[in-house]
């Protein structure tokens, strides 16, 4: 019990500085503070209170961290309106974990929505899929380089819809949908990405 607690704490730990290295201000104050009260509860025998202080301190941390993800959505192109970006930090039973951002930008009746997905082990499936040119072309896509980045991309030019999928070092899925769009815009959203930035991203 000991060591699986104080093995927690050392990921935790690890965790914090990985935001505050990524992050221009400090980690809140209250992160440390559900820290130190896991390990105090830990102390008094109290074992189930002290879980439940590492699990919130853990989402807070991940609240953080997906908050910068939002950085790397792209801004509006030219003649398109971007709403507020929005992000989420899954817990372990939603989406297998990780975090994500996501943003929505509107033309007229076209639409496209951006979304950054990190620390997912879902990942590993769809980068199995991603890394076989059979599975994207029995599924109607096909694989082009965009950015640096091999990505699938899958366009019904009759229906003006599709989306275009990139993995980034091996830890982010970034995917471009798009309704009422050209193959064009797709892309245009795609390469508006960083994404080597977003591979250094701790």
């Amino acid at each position: 019990m000991m060591t699986h607690f104080v093995k927690t704490l050392k990921t935790l730990a690890v965790c914090t500085l990985a935001v505050f290295a990524f992050s221009a201000t400090a980690f809140a104050d209250e992160i440390t503070d559900y820290m130190d009260e896991a390990l105090k509860f830990y102390k008094d025998g109290k074992f189930t209170e002290a879980v439940d202080s590492l699990n919130f301190a853990e989402q807070l941390i991940q609240q953080k961290k997906s908050a910068g993800l939002e950085a790397f959505l792209p801004e509006a192109l030219k003649g398109w309106t971007a709403e507020k970006a929005t992000n989420t930090a899954a817990g372990n039973a939603m989406m297998g974990g990780g975090i994500s951002a996501e943003r929505s930008y509107t033309k007229g009746d076209s639409s496209v929505k951006v979304n950054i997905v990190a620390d997912s082990p879902l990942l590993q499936g769809v980068m199995m899929m991603m890394g076989n040119p059979m599975f994207a072309a029995s599924d109607g896509g096909k694989v082009e380089r965009i950015g640096g980045q091999k990505a699938v991309i899958k366009y019904n030019a009759d229906n003006k819809n599709g989306d275009i999928k990139i993995v980034v070092a091996n830890r982010f899925l970034v995917t471009v949908e798009g309704n009422g769009v050209t193959d064009a815009d797709l892309k245009d959203y795609a390469k508006a990405i960083d994404y080597t930035k977003l591979a250094t991203l701790p």
